[in-house]
């Protein structure tokens, strides 16, 4: 009986793979994965609440870490802020100067620029948002980051437009100015549209203005 009993009784369930606990941290990575990680989750919750109102707490849980090992790689807000600004605005920089140096025919060179900027506002990361609209933006640190991004810029535009112009270099300079500010602005507010302009569209509009203008320069002989 003993026997039956044991050959009746159902087949013992098949041990399950124990599941992660809810806010179980994630496994230990390459510190530079790790620190891509955290930059990515910071933009995440800065994004959303602004710097002021992001929390180290909050950053380390989007990030499944510990605030200690947040605190190994970024020992303050301010430091975690300040190394994603300098990220977008080297991404922005190459963007914006691989337009510029994509051809060496002007009118293809202010379309490509254009519309470089308007991509880099409409990306879905909002990493505009925290490039330009920051509500750090009078910390000195911040606006003399974003002074070398748009001095970087309009120099690089300023070149072209003295080797190919008879301005002076320093004429030359603000018209760099002129137009890295008109892409700036315009995209800025292309994106207030919420999508009833169309990219393409919104892009062509500002090249074929900014082209317009350059062009009547008298070129160098």
């Amino acid at each position: 009986m003993v026997h039956e009993a044991r050959a009746n009784r159902p087949p013992a369930a098949e041990p399950q793979a124990p599941s992660r606990p809810a806010g179980q941290r994630s496994a230990r990575l390459p510190r530079d994965e790790r620190r891509a990680q955290l930059l990515m989750a910071a933009q995440e919750v800065f994004v959303a609440n602004g710097y002021h109102g992001a929390a180290m707490d909050e950053i380390a849980e989007t990030a499944h870490v510990s605030k200690p090992v947040l605190y190994q790689h970024f020992p303050s807000k301010r430091e975690l802020y300040l190394a994603l600004l300098e990220s977008h605005l080297a991404s922005l920089t190459d963007l914006m100067l691989g337009a510029l140096n994509s051809t060496t025919d002007n009118d293809e060179r202010v379309q490509a620029v254009m519309r470089a900027y308007f991509q880099f506002i409409a990306n879905d990361d909002q990493a505009h948002r925290l490039v330009f609209e920051s509500d750090l933006v009078n910390d000195p640190d911040v606006s003399a980051r974003l002074e070398t991004f748009n001095r970087t810029f309009a120099d690089a535009i300023a070149r072209v437009i003295a080797e190919d112009t008879k301005l002076p270099h320093l004429e030359a300079q603000l018209l760099g100015r002129g137009l890295a500010g008109m892409a700036q602005v315009s995209a800025r507010y292309w994106l207030e549209t919420d999508g009833n302009l169309d990219l393409d569209v919104a892009s062509d509009l500002i090249y074929r203005l900014a082209w317009r203008g350059i062009s009547r320069f008298p070129k160098e002989s």
